[in-house]
């Protein structure tokens, strides 16, 4: 499998670009603010050729460049229903206004096809296939999208596309219209605890990381592991 991967403009959000092998069809993840000539960039280096965009949520930062990509390929946008509204209307999903001169970057609106993401959807994309779990707690809409690991004895673990659910050591702030705290503990026990500690983390900022070294070290996730509530949150570090 390969995945490249790089983080993008003022917000430094990750973008994937998963595919089978290079030369092959690959599936776009969360391609953010300016990051539609690193896509091409990675594209070309690796030979491959988009059929879908996939989206944790619909914070601008990992949808501003949906528009584009999708246009100059000709590929559809999955985004869960309930966060698709920020597509047309990025300013409402973060409160208030993120200025004229960021926004005059922009190409806001929805390409032309767009597909709803629906927990526990399994999607078979460019000969692979994506799990999808709902996640609310940092928006309404976030999901995660999990790889299964190999079967064929390469030993490759399962990848998890955790969006802005679970960085290394933090999780996405819950402060935001649609944000939940209490919702994010829910959304860390039932959709990442369950995990294989080797399950490897691919998040929407920062390094890649492990459930295992989550499971040890995220005080969020052994918050949840000890089964405490919302109030007793820690002090969210990013």
């Amino acid at each position: 499998m390969l995945i490249a991967g790089f983080p993008a403009g003022a917000w430094g959000t990750n973008c994937y670009l998963v595919a089978p092998a290079a030369g092959e069809e690959c599936v776009i993840i969360d391609p953010g603010h300016q990051a539609a000539q690193g896509v091409e960039e990675a594209l070309k280096k690796h030979r491959l050729k988009p059929v879908a965009v996939v989206l944790t949520h619909g914070h601008i930062d990992h949808v501003a460049s949906v528009v584009p990509v999708c246009g100059a390929h000709d590929v559809p946008a999955w985004i869960h229903p309930e966060d698709r509204y920020m597509m047309s209307d990025p300013e409402k999903g973060i409160g208030r206004s993120i200025g004229m001169p960021l926004m005059g970057e922009l190409t806001v609106g929805e390409p032309d096809d767009v597909k709803e993401l629906t927990d526990g959807a399994r999607l078979a994309l460019a000969g692979m296939e994506f799990s999808v779990a709902h996640a609310p707690g940092h928006t309404r809409g976030s999901v995660t999208f999990q790889m299964p690991e190999a079967r064929d004895g390469s030993d490759i673990p399962s990848v998890f596309f955790s969006g802005d659910l679970l960085f290394a050591g933090s999780v996405g702030r819950t402060d935001l219209p649609g944000g939940s705290m209490e919702d994010m503990l829910d959304s860390l026990a039932r959709v990442c605890l369950p995990l294989e500690d080797s399950t490897v983390v691919l998040s929407g900022h920062g390094p890649q990381t492990t459930i295992g070294q989550e499971r040890a070290t995220n005080p969020y996730l052994r918050q949840v592991a000890a089964g405490q509530g919302a109030s007793q949150a820690p002090r969210r570090g990013m």
